[in-house]
């Protein structure tokens, strides 16, 4: 290895280390010559359509792979970023945004130029990102910048939430050491100690002495990278298990002891009940918003409840800081002795009932969310990614009965509308490459199949070009209720700021560049519906296809969707 490296190659050379192989972002002035080193490094440049879906491609690509990357213009180009940066911070993805500065005259000089405010100065920008990132750097000194990097990519590493770096024009080319490429980025180790181990052992005695136990599994488990050794826990115990809406599709839904989503009050009174009454509940990764934890009503009683987060165990009223998700899982099970625990088996039928068929009901009938989610569940298959869009979809998709190593995206806490679009795209390309790469649990073949609103659709629909562009396995199912169904349960259900604009849907793919022989479909009967699952284009694993359902505007699966509406209706009634 040569004793200096470009600065832009340092930095690519980095985060294909981190095994980043794709970088989302769009061209803009302060960052042309940035890119020009991007697939010399043996990174891909996706070309998103704008910077905010590029940041949610980012993010969902993050989510699947561990960290992902976009590269923005100064200014105009992060600002359009920064609603996805917040959403990754919020939701804890590894997002590291790249953005191209002005070179370091312009900026110590004060000029006024483009993409600014036009009064010279250049740091209001990195201060708004400074509440959605861990780390911000500007790399504006060859000696230091090396050090700079590692410094970010190793806080993005060790929080999973982005951060930021700038990289003026005239620093693109500049030599620095090469040296520091020699060793690896890592996350520091956690060392035991008496302090640790008293408290690995409190969980311990409360796992040994527990009687009805329950494990509960929430989103941020993927983000401190202990999903493997909560299925490990999960199998040796046999405990009743449950995740969040932020965690389903990390645990494996195969196993007799794992039931899905726990949705409190909104579940069946035998399962929350059960959960309820539990005297031990074990969380990990907890991310209790409003809209993960079912307005609150899914969070355990606080007397039985041991919560492992970031870098804290609390037990009880008891907070343990400094001992983190990772160090804390894998010291419990080196500990575990599975003689001592308990065998549970709950007295009760914690199953959910299963779906209703619909193979006897007239083919006339117009499809409702009570009749497609099971209907179209059937088409999942082991390795899929399943997206659903805030909304209808986010909430009825939950109902699907999972295969081995299906991975979800359901609304959790940011919300924007639109997210999914970018998300899925960033998703199906890091789904590509794990498999390329023989990293997919054996899987050779797998589709990231969103499920979407009209009104959501329309945020973003410009990403479907770099769906298509890309030869994505991405299969888009659009429900198309006329309007922000959403928006209408929860306030103006008859009102026209709820509605959206009426759409040709299926000419969208010719539109932006798909293939003549690209399947569409658009379904508005359950015959239509059945036929649908019967064809071998639309259930086949290969290639971008896109089917618009029809809904009713004031249709929504059953659970909190349905209560709102319930709640509209009784106050216009």
């Amino acid at each position: 290895m040569p004793e200096t490296i470009k600065l832009a190659e340092y930095l690519f050379a980095r985060l294909k280390q981190l095994g980043i192989g794709a970088v989302h972002g769009v061209p803009g002035d302060f960052n042309l010559t940035l890119l020009d080193y991007v697939e010399p490094a043996g990174l891909q440049w996706v070309g998103n359509a704008n910077e905010l879906n590029a940041g949610y491609a980012a993010d969902g690509y993050a989510r699947i792979k561990g960290i992902g990357a976009l590269i923005t213009t100064f200014g105009v180009g992060e600002l359009s970023a920064i609603n996805a940066i917040a959403g990754a911070y919020a939701e804890r993805a590894a997002v590291v945004h790249i953005v191209g500065t002005p070179d370091r005259p312009t900026q110590d000089e004060r000029r006024l130029v483009h993409h600014t405010f036009n009064d010279g100065e250049f740091g209001r920008f990195a201060q708004m990102a400074i509440p959605v990132t861990v780390a911000q750097v500007d790399l504006r000194d060859p000696r230091t910048s090396p050090e700079l990097i590692d410094h970010a990519l190793r806080q993005c590493l060790l929080h999973s939430r982005p951060v930021y770096i700038q990289v003026p024009v005239d620093m693109v080319s500049v030599p620095v050491s090469a040296e520091p490429l020699q060793s690896e980025i890592r996350v520091p180790s956690t060392e035991r100690t008496a302090y640790s181990d008293g408290v690995i052992d409190k969980i311990l005695e409360k796992i040994y002495a527990a009687k009805q136990p329950t494990i509960l599994v929430d989103g941020e488990t993927r983000a401190f990278g202990i999903v493997e050794l909560v299925q490990r826990l999960v199998e040796l115990t046999g405990w009743p298990s449950w995740t969040t809406a932020f965690g389903w599709g990390l645990l494996d839904e195969t196993r007799p002891n794992v039931y899905g989503i726990y949705r409190g009050r909104f579940d069946t009174p035998s399962i929350n009940t059960f959960v309820q009454e539990s005297d031990l509940v074990l969380c990990f990764g907890p991310h209790f918003s409003s809209t993960n934890s079912y307005v609150q009503t899914s969070i355990p009683k606080a007397e039985a409840a041991i919560y492992i987060t970031h870098t804290e165990i609390k037990i009880q009223d008891q907070t343990f800081r400094d001992i983190p998700a990772l160090f804390a899982v894998t010291q419990l099970l080196e500990k575990l002795d599975p003689s001592r625990v308990k065998a549970y088996t709950p007295s009760t039928d914690l199953s959910r009932r299963p779906p209703s068929s619909y193979s006897e009901a007239p083919k006339d009938q117009p499809i409702t969310q009570a009749s497609f989610w099971p209907m179209v569940s059937g088409i999942v298959q082991a390795g899929d990614i399943i997206l659903g869009e805030t909304g209808s979809a986010g909430h009825g998709c939950r109902d699907m009965p999972l295969p081995k190593h299906v991975r979800t995206f359901v609304p959790v806490t940011w919300l924007s509308i639109g997210y999914m679009v970018g998300a899925a795209q960033g998703a199906a390309l890091a789904q590509r490459e794990l498999i390329t790469a023989s990293q997919y649990h054996g899987i050779q073949s797998a589709r990231t199949i969103l499920f979407i609103g009209d009104g959501s659709f329309q945020m973003s629909a410009q990403e479907l070009g770099t769906i298509i562009r890309h030869n994505l396995n991405v299969t888009v199912v659009l429900i198309n209720n006329d309007g922000y169904t959403i928006e209408r349960v929860i306030h103006g259900l008859k009102q026209g700021y709820n509605d959206v604009a009426s759409w040709r849907y299926l000419q969208a793919p010719a539109f932006f560049g798909a293939k003549e022989d690209t399947f569409t479909a658009k379904v508005k009967t359950l015959g239509e519906m059945r036929d649908l699952l019967e064809t071998e284009a639309f259930i086949g694993v290969e290639g971008f296809k896109m089917v618009e359902v029809i809904m009713d505007r004031e249709d929504v699966p059953e659970g909190p969707l349905a209560w709102l509406l319930q709640r509209q209706l009784g106050a216009t009634s």
